[in-house]
């Protein structure tokens, strides 16, 4: 697997869970899975029995070796130390001024020509039969392999959020290695730049996406974000694999950052984690509130903007909002302000913080996803795992993994979460009013609760159909024979 974050090496999103669950799922369906990750400080800070295995005398301006070692949770990590590409604190992405590093078409593309060379050499003598190429980060590897003479593995590549291109200026193509003749709307051109993400979709093997609903969506212009022609035309090669989330980690039973532990036979520790979120975020010690948690990028594709300005609606029905996240500096100070307007009723950190939000996952009643696209989603995953139940728009992979408790869904006791459509703020305050009207019924709101959390959430069925794909995709007769 190729990508540029892995949990618990390095982490600004749900892409980093993804990379670091799936390899241990895989191992069931006789899958053997090693990561390939770029060689920031805190990956190289947390490698255990570090060994090189390979060396670049200049790799983009610079020297490189590929360091093979385990992480703490022992994923098998091939780090890619290049330190006058990696070696910056902060952000994995961005600069100190919140913007991209404006070499960052550098640092990915070597990632790229890393894991190209690692696939064709087998520096250690581990062959690779698949190379699983994880968001547009990693989407030149298919050129470099293809651009090779000698015999090359099938590319798998994986859409995790199409919204983020991977662009560079046409000038830097003889730079980074590119062949001329792709530099059409056929290859890896995008409207007069090159693509990262356009070469993933043009020249892997297969693709797939991470929901079922979200490979659909991806086909329209509504979602396509411009890619969506292509999409259509790769459409035999393309799937939706919900994404699943890691059980070990997100467990309540076992969870040693919450305030109690507990299970679905036995959930009355909530009321525990409750008071001490509220607590932690300064929020009235209400015990009868609805208390909805956001853990979330504040961005508008996550809608929270939504948010803020529905708040009033869900504070005059008695809720409480736990806000955890980072984003756009606006919505940021927006949120901020609500803190000031409703004291005890509104706890906002504007940060990241791993523990603090398993915490709120284990204390809220409810947490609330309003997406106006969403790929897969995780946290409503973490709703369910810990029966703070989702409120989720109608969308991508969160229409996919939360059944709405309309009134069949909550008769036959099977509903799990509120879903709304149309995504806007009357579509979300419906749902606040939907939610209030089930928590005020307590029966209603624990068997909610219970259907939650009995609904799997593991990797186990979508690890099986990564591993078909991978079958798949290796006897694929359309594969041409390279020597």
């Amino acid at each position: 697997m190729v990508a540029s974050e892995c949990f618990p090496l390095v982490k600004t999103g749900g892409l980093a869970d993804v990379v670091g669950a799936l390899p241990a799922a895989l191992l069931p369906f006789d899958c053997h899975a090693r990561v390939m990750l770029p060689g920031y400080p805190s990956v190289s800070e947390q490698l255990r029995d570090p060994t090189v295995i390979g060396t670049f005398g200049d790799l983009f301006g610079g020297p490189a070796k590929m360091v093979a070692g385990r992480s703490e949770t022992d994923l098998e990590i091939i780090a890619l130390e290049a330190p006058h590409l990696y070696e910056r604190a902060g952000n994995p992405y961005l600069g100190p001024d919140g913007r991209d590093w404006p070499d960052n078409h550098l640092r990915f593309a070597a990632l790229c020509r890393a894991a190209e060379r690692f696939a064709a050499l087998v520096p250690d003598g581990w062959a690779v039969d698949v190379l699983h190429c994880h968001d547009w980060q990693a989407g030149l590897t298919p050129i470099y392999v293809r651009e090779e003479a000698r015999a090359a593995p099938p590319v798998v590549f994986t859409i995790h959020n199409i919204a983020f291109a991977g662009l560079c200026a046409a000038m830097e193509r003889e730079r980074l290695g590119l062949p001329a003749t792709g530099f059409s709307i056929q290859g890896y051109e995008y409207w007069g730049q090159i693509s990262f993400l356009k070469a993933g979709l043009v020249y892997s093997d297969r693709l797939t996406t991470v929901s079922p609903t979200y490979a659909k969506e991806l086909q329209t212009p509504a979602f396509g974000m411009g890619f969506e022609g292509v999409l259509r035309q790769r459409r035999a090669d393309l799937v939706g694999i919900l994404n699943g989330v890691d059980e070990t980690v997100w467990n309540p039973e076992i969870d040693q950052s919450t305030a109690a532990t507990y299970s679905v036979r036995s959930f009355g520790n909530k009321k525990v984690n409750r008071a001490a979120v509220q607590k932690h975020m300064r929020l009235d010690l209400d015990p009868d509130s609805l208390l909805v948690c956001a853990v979330s990028r504040l961005t508008h594709q996550k809608g929270l903007d939504l948010l803020a300005e529905t708040l009033p609606t869900l504070i005059n029905l008695g809720g409480q909002l736990a806000l955890l996240g980072t984003g756009t500096p606006e919505l940021e100070a927006m949120f901020m302000a609500a803190m000031k307007s409703y004291p005890g009723r509104v706890g906002v950190r504007i940060t990241y913080d791993e523990p603090l939000s398993h915490l709120l996952l284990a204390g809220s009643d409810a947490i609330l996803v309003p997406s106006r696209f969403e790929p897969c989603g995780l946290t409503q995953f973490y709703g369910l795992r810990y029966g703070t139940i989702p409120i989720v728009a109608r969308t991508g992979g969160l229409a996919d993994s939360v059944i709405d408790a309309n009134l069949a869904a909550v008769t036959a006791r099977v509903a799990t979460g509120i879903m709304f459509h149309p995504v806007d703020a009357d579509g979300l305050r419906e749902a606040y009013n939907r939610a209030a009207e089930l928590f005020s019924d307590p029966t209603a709101w624990r068997d909610l609760i219970g259907a939650a959390m009995n609904q799997s959430v593991g990797w186990s069925r979508s690890a099986s159909r990564y591993a078909a794909l991978y079958a798949d995709v290796i006897r694929d007769p359309r594969r041409p024979v390279r020597n």
